[in-house]
């Protein structure tokens, strides 16, 4: 239709009777910007619409992403967008044989297979794999995963949980339970028709899963499924592909981690406790002034943390059942299975995190007699061999070679030395008097009878929180008062770093053998080992955030 005068066209528009009385009263179009239009903000004058119901009632919060966050960064896209067009495996020190078909896993699954695979190629490239609970692991957990896929989902749940805990993201929580349910439910197909040819796939996944477990009951039924799983392959054990592992790792005959009896604690056990607690803190003391260079600030801020954790044990009571032994535990396990990828990836060969690390693994083994009924499957069996190596590479920082602060430092490792010496007898002496020299006869290719509650599974760990990512707080026990300065909430309170009043502690060590010869540290020269820069982030925002999901600021993070 031509305009006045034969001129062109008028652009059709729609009418709106909703604009505000300001703009109907110019005779201008309004905007309907709510709840103040841009000509009203533009002239400086009062919008009607702020009169409205609606105006008064509060803001919608914004909805969060339905996409999870699996910390991307373009050159992680284009790593996996290759990797997808010609499915060859990125990762040179990660042996893994047989190789999955990558090519037919989505974009979101090689994301998450990613995240773990660059964390232990990274660990391998440095020989630091064996200096943590997992990453040694993985290239059979890969190897496995190719034939049997409930494996690929139990280890794509076990990176989405990590992923989870550094990104805070809820999406890729709910993505680590989709995993962890397709896994159990692949998983309890395999104990169905359990044979020689799937055990090695049965016991991976169940160790992943047991790994990813934040509920007792859970987790119980796991290990006492793997528990299981490991009497069957005895016949075969040298053949499978984890026969160190069921070599040192088997649990001991007989027990039961279901157990809910109340075992009370007399009071010289009481008192036996309070010297192993009293023993932590005083080597984390002496420990404590190499970590005040602004280079180890990350390392002192995780030492402060288990200082906290072994006072919070001290003036707590004593934990009597099974659930409660594993609620005190789980702050510590959760710490030993993020916090040494994260201190190796930046500073792989120094002697001081070395011996922080090597605090962490002993406490674990040191606290082991708290935790009768689930002390040495939950934390201590997996840290004595991370331990074991890394007291081999602290040894060789006593060289002369070295600078005297390296080497005053490397002396404080023979606290943990001295722990792990001590966990290795106690346990040998009660595998001999638990006769594990005579393995339980089993069916050499079934299994007639799993004790793994994988029907209400499900229920147990996974229906609310699937990794030490998502647990409950674990620390509830504690009544708020015991430590100044921690306010309760649904927060773990480990994991926020917080500045605490040090507390009255008798921090002093009755063993001369554990002062360093070289002095006080105060008075060596600074390290000669040089700061290598680290360029490694696995993906992670550069701004205060770590491998572990450790946050350098005092902030809210998923537990």
């Amino acid at each position: 239709m031509a305009g006045p005068g034969g001129g062109p066209s008028r652009r059709s528009h729609t009418k709106s009777r909703k604009g505000c009385k300001t703009c109907k009263k110019r005779h201008i179009r309004c905007d309907e910007t709510f709840p103040q239009c841009r000509n009203c903000t533009k002239h400086q004058v009062r919008c009607d619409y702020q009169d409205s119901p609606q105006a008064l009632q509060p803001p919608e919060s914004p909805r969060s992403p339905q996409q999870p966050n699996l910390l991307w960064t373009p050159e992680i896209d284009a790593t996996i967008e290759q990797w997808r067009q010609t499915g060859v495996w990125p990762f040179d020190h990660l042996p893994v044989y047989p190789q999955p078909q990558w090519r037919i896993f989505p974009k979101t699954d090689l994301r998450l297979v990613h995240h773990v695979a660059t964390i232990s190629n990274e660990m391998f490239s440095h020989r630091t794999s064996k200096l943590t609970l997992w990453t040694d692991m993985m290239p059979k957990f890969f190897s496995i995963a190719a034939s049997h896929p409930f494996v690929m989902h139990s280890i794509l749940a076990f990176s989405a949980s990590h992923l989870a805990w550094i990104s805070q993201s809820s999406e890729t929580r709910n993505l680590a339970f989709h995993h962890a349910g397709i896994a159990l439910k692949g998983l309890h197909e395999g104990i169905a028709n359990f044979t020689k040819v799937n055990s090695d796939a049965v016991l991976a996944s169940s160790l992943l899963l047991a790994w990813q477990a934040t509920d007792w009951r859970g987790w119980a039924s796991l290990v006492t499924g793997t528990k299981t799983v490991i009497q069957a392959m005895q016949s075969w054990r040298h053949e499978s592909m984890f026969a160190d592992y069921i070599a040192e790792q088997a649990p001991l005959p007989g027990k039961s981690f279901m157990n809910q009896n109340y075992s009370p604690i007399s009071s010289e056990t009481r008192r036996e406790h309070l010297t192993i607690l009293s023993d932590i803190q005083s080597s984390l003391a002496r420990l404590q002034p190499y970590l005040s260079l602004t280079r180890h600030e990350q390392e002192g801020k995780w030492v402060e943390q288990l200082r906290n954790y072994i006072e919070r044990l001290r003036t707590s009571g004593a934990a009597q059942t099974a659930e409660e032994q594993f609620g005190q535990l789980y702050a510590l396990r959760k710490w030993l299975f993020w916090v040494p990828i994260s201190l190796l990836a930046a500073k792989h060969t120094d002697a001081t995190v070395m011996v922080v690390l090597a605090h962490f693994y002993a406490t674990a083994l040191a606290l082991e007699p708290m935790f009768p009924e689930i002390g040495a499957v939950f934390c201590a069996n997996r840290s004595l061999g991370p331990l074991e190596e890394i007291v081999l590479i602290v040894h060789g920082y006593q060289n002369p070679s070295y600078d005297d602060r390296t080497q005053s430092v490397s002396y404080l490792i023979h606290y943990p030395n001295d722990v792990a010496t001590s966990y290795k007898a106690r346990r040998d002496w009660m595998r001999q008097q638990a006769g594990e020299g005579s393995p339980v006869p089993q069916t050499p290719y079934g299994l007639e009878a799993l004790n793994m509650d994988l029907q209400n599974l499900a229920q147990y760990s996974y229906g609310q929180s699937l990794s030490p990512a998502f647990a409950p707080s674990p620390l509830n026990f504690f009544p708020a008062s015991t430590l100044p300065g921690l306010a309760s909430g649904p927060t773990s309170p480990y994991l926020e770093v917080p500045q605490v009043p040090r507390t009255s502690v008798d921090l002093s060590y009755s063993s001369p053998s554990y002062t360093t010869p070289l002095g006080s540290p105060a008075t060596g020269p600074h390290y000669s080992v040089p700061e290598q820069p680290h360029p490694f982030s696995f993906g992670m925002p550069p701004m205060g955030y770590h491998p572990s999901g450790f946050v350098t600021a005092p902030t809210q993070i998923w537990t």
